[in-house]
């Protein structure tokens, strides 16, 4: 039986997070003019940490969100995470060389331990359990495991890895579906609304000024960069954007046309049996399969089965979310009976054309920093991008200036053909995927 219980906010999109979010302060709208060391425009992971970040180093910081902290893709994602930036770093080798490859390599570690840390540090309540398995599908993915587990041992990973064959793989999870997998106890997965309204709580108590409701209209260059709102404005030495797939091409033409909102999407079960639960997955860790049209899945809290994917780049939803992901997880676990799905929500992530997260400075100025792109992977690297622009607001830019370096693409034809473009190139890629 399929039915999906409606959960309404007056603000939030309906999702499984937004009815099991933590108790919150709502965040005023800003209705006059002020003035700031550092500006934030956006929300989310990105906006909120490096608030954090560059707090914690004296600067008076503000930042606004157009509507309600994690309102993104901080709040909606499938909530795993997962070690690593970036899909195939070896593509950059050229610009950065091995030394930028392998420092790369250590901050997609690092990035996982500063969500950690900061989970421990200021004692957010957000579900934070440590597993995680890459799935197998083909002997292609077997291979890309072995070779990743070899690199990691190699790069000195601090935490426990395990293969495991066909034979094998039900000790993590229940299902003949794949050919092995990978299992990681460094990474991991988490109620990411609950984290970034945490987050949002530390920033608040170091003393940021959070704006929710309060949209960045325009932005006026200059020594001293200025951004207006509906019924204010922000003045500031640095400028911060941080609003990923939501940030728009009008507002920064530059950043807006090297990022394409794709969507994404989830569905969230009844809550199972203790027993199923053992049955599927009996080591509680979340999970993604290797393919270019993965699969993503945990467990919640309450023991409900958190299932993703469906990444759409023609700009349009699903029209029955639930119904498109059901064929997916009956293939992977065919022994559950028919269950009633509680939620289902989406929303929008963003891409870049080499799949690397974006974070650099605008060209036409230096006191305009940009992060974004973090191509569904962003629980932990918008983490590591905030502790980047505070390295280069603190004139320790060494590790930004790797990421700032690596050139991107801006997809042709404007934003009426950008997404008609990719859904075409992206179909292409996963063709060839299901025919390797």
């Amino acid at each position: 039986m399929l039915t999906k219980t409606a959960v309404h906010s007056d603000n939030y999109p309906a999702s499984l997070y937004v009815a099991t979010v933590n108790k919150h302060e709502n965040y005023p709208i800003l209705q006059e003019a002020i003035e700031v060391d550092v500006a934030i425009v956006g929300g989310g992971f990105s906006g909120i940490n490096t608030a954090i970040e560059l707090a914690q180093q004296g600067f008076s910081v503000a930042l606004l969100e157009a509507h309600q902290i994690g309102w993104g893709a901080s709040g909606r994602n499938g909530g795993q995470l997962i070690r690593g930036i970036g899909h195939n770093i070896e593509q950059f080798r050229s610009q950065i060389g091995s030394e930028g490859i392998d420092a790369i390599t250590r901050m997609g570690f690092e990035a996982v331990d500063i969500v950690k840390e900061r989970i421990t540090t200021h004692n957010i309540d957000c579900d934070l359990r440590l597993g995680y398995c890459d799935l197998a599908l083909k002997p292609k993915h077997m291979d890309g495991i072995q070779e990743d587990y070899d690199d990691l041992k190699r790069m000195g990973y601090r935490h426990k890895l395990k293969i495991y064959d066909k034979s094998a793989i039900h000790e993590v999870i229940g299902s003949r579906h794949y050919l092995g997998a990978m299992s990681d106890m460094g990474s991991g997965h988490l109620h990411p609304l609950n984290l970034a309204l945490g987050e949002a709580a530390v920033a608040k108590q170091l003393g940021v000024q959070l704006y929710e409701h309060s949209a960045a209209l325009s932005i006026t260059k200059g020594a001293k960069p200025v951004v207006t709102t509906a019924q204010g404005q922000v003045t500031c030495q640095f400028l911060v954007l941080a609003g990923n797939a939501y940030i728009g091409h009008k507002l920064e033409p530059y950043i807006g046309g090297k990022i394409l909102p794709a969507g994404s999407y989830l569905m969230a079960t009844e809550p199972l049996t203790s027993s199923q639960c053992a049955d599927i997955i009996p080591q509680n860790m979340a999970f993604a399969d290797l393919s270019i049209a993965l699969d993503y899945f945990r467990l919640s809290s309450d023991n409900r089965l958190i299932f993703g994917g469906l990444c759409t780049y023609s700009g349009k939803d699903p029209s029955d979310i639930s119904a498109s992901l059901l064929p997916n997880l009956r293939k992977v676990f065919p022994q559950l009976p028919p269950l009633r799905i509680d939620y289902e929500w989406g929303g929008m992530i963003g891409i870049g054309a080499n799949r690397l997260p974006q974070i650099g400075r605008l060209p036409d100025t230096h006191n305009i920093y940009f992060a974004q792109a973090y191509a569904g992977h962003g629980v932990n690297a918008t983490h590591m991008a905030a502790k980047l622009i505070a390295e280069a607001l603190t004139m320790q830019a060494q590790r930004f200036d790797i990421f700032d370096s690596i050139k991107h693409m801006t997809f042709p034809g404007g934003p009426a053909l950008r997404s008609p473009l990719l859904a075409a190139g992206m179909l292409y890629h996963r063709l060839l995927d299901k025919l390797s």
